[in-house]
C-alpha cells in the first residue's frame, strides 16, 4: 500500500471518527484497564481486512476529490 502523505491535510476529523469507531469492536480491555489503561487488539479476520482496504480504498478516494476541490489554480502543474 502507498501511503499518500499530500492528501494528509484534507484528513478530517470525521474520517478518523468512522476509522475509529470501525475497528473499536476488536480492542480487548484488560481486566484492569482502569489502573493500567492498556489493553490488546485481538486480531481481523480475513473479511475484516478486506473492509479495511475496502475502507482504505474509499478514504483515498475521498481525499483526492477533496484535493482536487480545493487546489487553487497556482497549485496546478503545467
Amino acid at each position: 500500500m502507498k501511503l499518500r502523505l499530500d492528501l494528509l491535510e484534507h484528513l478530517t476529523a470525521e474520517d478518523l471518527r468512522q476509522a475509529a469507531e470501525e475497528s473499536v469492536h476488536r480492542f480487548k480491555p484488560e481486566p484492569n484497564f482502569s489502573k493500567t489503561g492498556t489493553g490488546t487488539l485481538s486480531p481481523a479476520s480475513t473479511e475484516e481486512r478486506a473492509k479495511e482496504v475496502k475502507h482504505s480504498m474509499e478514504l483515498t478516494r475521498r481525499l483526492e476529490q477533496r484535493a482536487r476541490q480545493n487546489r487553487k489554480p497556482s497549485d496546478s502543474k503545467p
